[in-house]
């Protein structure tokens, strides 16, 4: 019985704080279980009666219980869908000026290990990358030589003269250098 509760990842929260990693997971799901038709276009690809249905309870049991009782009388999952994109899919434009903040801001010397920082520069380039604002391996690359602590002057140089064509190299070189 506890099977019918459990959730296949986090519901869609009513402040739609979390939309864009919920509608990432919805698509992969209803892609998984062959469903992904009923949210998209019908004159593309028509759906039936039970994929609906399928897809709508997916769905509806994936978002926080007020959405659910405020799109009670939603019976379609596309409609459904598209509605709530109207509400929420607005968080690009939240997350692009903050993640661009973060971006400028970041400082290889802020962090005590290399690991928080690298995971903190691929955080930061997903939320870009899902933005469709790119960061390439350059640009990695030279936030990180550019934000050394003065005090390892040196050190930048003898990095940047290893001409690192790849972020993750740079980061497996500094793994070891902190060990």
């Amino acid at each position: 019985m506890s099977n019918l509760n459990k959730l296949d990842f986090t519901t869609l929260e009513v402040s739609g704080r979390n939309y864009l990693k919920w509608v990432q997971d919805v698509k992969l799901h209803l892609t998984a279980k062959n469903l992904h038709p009923a949210i998209g276009d019908e004159r593309d690809n028509p759906v039936g009666e039970v994929k609906k249905s399928t897809a709508m309870i997916f769905i509806r049991r994936h978002i926080h219980d007020a959405l659910q009782t405020e799109y009670l009388a939603e019976e379609d999952p596309r409609a459904l869908w598209v509605t709530l994109a109207d509400r929420f899919d607005h968080q690009n434009e939240i997350f692009l000026p903050e993640v661009r903040h973060d971006w400028q801001h970041l400082c290889f010397q802020e962090f005590k290990f290399v690991n928080e920082y690298n995971s903190e520069v691929y955080r930061i380039r997903s939320l870009l990358n899902f933005c469709n604002k790119t960061l390439i391996e350059e640009d990695l690359l030279e936030k990180t030589y550019s934000t050394f602590s003065p005090t390892n002057i040196v050190l930048q140089q003898q990095y940047g003269a290893q001409k690192f064509t790849k972020f993750s190299n740079f980061i497996s070189v500094l793994l070891l250098v902190e060990k």
